[in-house]
């Protein structure tokens, strides 16, 4: 027993870069260390600051802002300027940016830190998915991606229970050992891209390159056009899963907010534990399949919170919405990687953050329907657009087709 998981173990091992599992790693770090404070951001500031709901409001949501075209201008410098450079000074960023939040008392300051973890966060994850393309065969980045996404889910169901336990010995310690651990994750991450080679995991810049051609053919791209839209509206009703649905949730029984937080953990549990078997099976299909399926269970998903009326059948639905959450986002970047040229594909991956404009419209759409209507319009409306998502990922596969047929 112990030797078949010791092989299993050393194959793993061999089956990526060093530095892919490296990323690996400290993509369940950065996101174990960001959830371990960030969602406790706003209590933080209720209590300790005497800046107003509004303002606190605007200070984090300022995040999402600048993220929304950050990962392009990550995504493209780091093909202009190397993957190590782009990656090393998100991280450095990040940690300054929470020791940052652990000591600043202004305004002013908070909404220009939200700005910077923003950027930070937009500059890390496109540059660490074209980075992980760049050192992992084809055949293998639909795995990659999917471990990465498990990686991240392993970071967020961990981090709030460290973050509410360090919080209530002091309110500024998840802060504080939030900053350590990203200033620790890039000093490691330094050191091995040292070992490994620099210049060869970076490529070579282009010489006729500069941020403005790589902005021109981006913006030309009608496949990616088409695959953004797609992503949009995806994330449109998705994000009714993060937000409309605690207040709808919590409007419709009396222990609402109990049941929000079992759904979430159900949520993190799915993914952890059924990742790599949906991996397995997805692998056989082709991205645009696997993105289909995924969108249908999304839909499925949001049909059951609409008609669910007790905590079962609320729970039952969660657990079809995130297979579809399980599925959509790594075959998602498998279609961006697929049309992504060879020296741009950072830009390709910093581009999808994008489709960051569906997760400022959903909850806003959203919280209409709630309010003019009932949840059951609201969910009911959701699977219809979530469907809708298939439409232009088709109609980009087409575009994709009718181009490689021209050239």
């Amino acid at each position: 027993m112990i030797n078949t998981i010791y092989g299993k173990a050393a194959l793993f091992a061999r089956s990526y870069h060093p530095i892919v599992h490296s990323l690996l790693l400290g993509t369940i770090l950065a996101r174990l260390a960001s959830s371990m404070s960030l969602p406790f951001l706003a209590i933080y500031l209720l209590k300790h600051t005497d800046v107003s709901t509004v303002m606190i409001g605007l200070i984090i949501g300022a995040g999402s802002l600048a993220g929304t075209a950050g990962g392009f201008i990550g995504g493209a410098l780091s093909d202009l300027f190397g993957r190590r450079k782009i990656l090393l000074g998100a991280l450095f960023g990040w940690g300054i940016v929470f020791l940052g939040f652990a000591l600043a008392d202004n305004a002013l300051i908070f909404f220009l830190l939200s700005l910077l973890n923003g950027l930070c966060r937009s500059f890390y994850e496109p540059v660490s998915q074209a980075l992980m393309a760049d050192l992992t065969e084809k055949e293998k980045r639909f795995k990659v991606f999917s471990l990465r996404y498990l990686a991240i889910n392993i970071g967020v169901a961990v981090g709030p229970l460290l973050g509410a336990l360090f919080a209530a010995m002091d309110s500024t310690l998840p802060f504080f050992i939030t900053g350590f651990i990203y200033f620790v994750y890039a000093v490691s991450l330094y050191l091995l891209l040292n070992k490994f080679g620099i210049k060869k995991i970076e490529g070579e810049k282009k010489a006729n390159q500069t941020f403005l051609s790589v902005w021109n053919v981006v913006r030309g791209d009608l496949v990616l056009r088409y695959y953004l839209l797609g992503g949009i509206v995806t994330a449109i009703g998705y994000s009714q899963m993060t937000v409309t649905l605690s207040q709808y949730v919590g409007g419709k029984f009396a222990e609402g907010v109990g049941l929000f937080a079992v759904m979430m953990s159900v949520n993190a549990i799915t993914v952890v534990s059924l990742q790599v078997p949906f991996t397995k099976w997805a692998d056989k299909y082709s991205a645009l399949t696997v993105l289909s399926v995924g969108v249908a269970f999304f839909a499925l998903g949001n049909v059951g919170f609409g008609l669910s009326g007790n905590w079962l059948m609320f729970i039952l639905s969660m657990i079809v919405f995130t297979f579809g959450e399980m599925l959509t986002y790594p075959a998602g970047n498998l279609l961006t990687d697929a049309i992504a040229p060879e020296g741009m594909r950072g830009a390709y991956y910093g581009a999808q953050s994008f489709s960051n404009l569906g997760h400022f419209l959903g909850p806003w759409v959203g919280g209409i329907l709630l309010s003019h209507y009932n949840g059951r319009v609201l969910f009911l409306v959701m699977a219809v657009v979530a469907v809708c998502a298939i439409v232009f990922y088709k109609a980009g596969e087409t575009a994709r087709l009718s181009s490689s047929k021209a050239g």
